[in-house]
């Protein structure tokens, strides 16, 4: 667009606002990296171990500021599991200690659907550890991963141990 002032001729760029995410490169325009989401996943819940079965309850919670289409967290426990197990729909055996499961959409500062992972286990020992941490978060980062990591201890007592 032209303008006159002063009796000056000036062009004005009304496309500049248009080309404030843009960056120029040698080979023309190159756009700026989107933002990655970030994300503050956690997993709270309980293990209960009685003979060669143990029963884990366990609830994401996604801290936000991002949502999160879905994510994965893995269980893995210090002993290895009997080979037949009936797991969860949504989810699946890694290896002969590990299961993922995935966790659905969870919201910004929102709670996930409690998921229920009975394993049967290939011994009947009278304790095991179970380590629980996020493997995938939809793309999503998550900088403080200290609450998304998690150590249990549970021993051959039918009692319930939080984390």
């Amino acid at each position: 667009m032209r303008e006159v002032v002063s009796g000056v001729r000036m062009w004005t760029w009304g496309a500049a606002g248009a080309l404030a995410g843009v960056v120029l490169g040698a080979g023309g325009a190159v756009a700026a990296p989107a933002p990655v989401p970030a994300t503050g996943l956690a997993f709270h819940g309980s293990a209960v171990m009685d003979g060669d079965r143990v029963e884990v309850m366990l609830t994401p919670r996604n801290g936000g500021p991002a949502a999160v289409p879905d994510a994965t967290v893995r269980l893995r426990w210090s002993v290895a599991l009997a080979e037949e197990q009936r797991l969860p729909a949504r989810c699946v055996r890694e290896d002969d200690r590990t299961v993922l499961c995935g966790t659905g959409a969870l919201a910004a500062n929102g709670v996930g659907e409690q998921l229920d992972v009975p394993v049967r286990l290939k011994e009947k020992p009278s304790e095991v550890t179970l380590d629980i941490d996020t493997v995938w978060a939809g793309g999503a980062t998550d900088e403080g991963r200290t609450n998304d990591q998690v150590k249990v201890l549970v021993l051959d007592t039918g009692d319930a141990y939080a984390f």
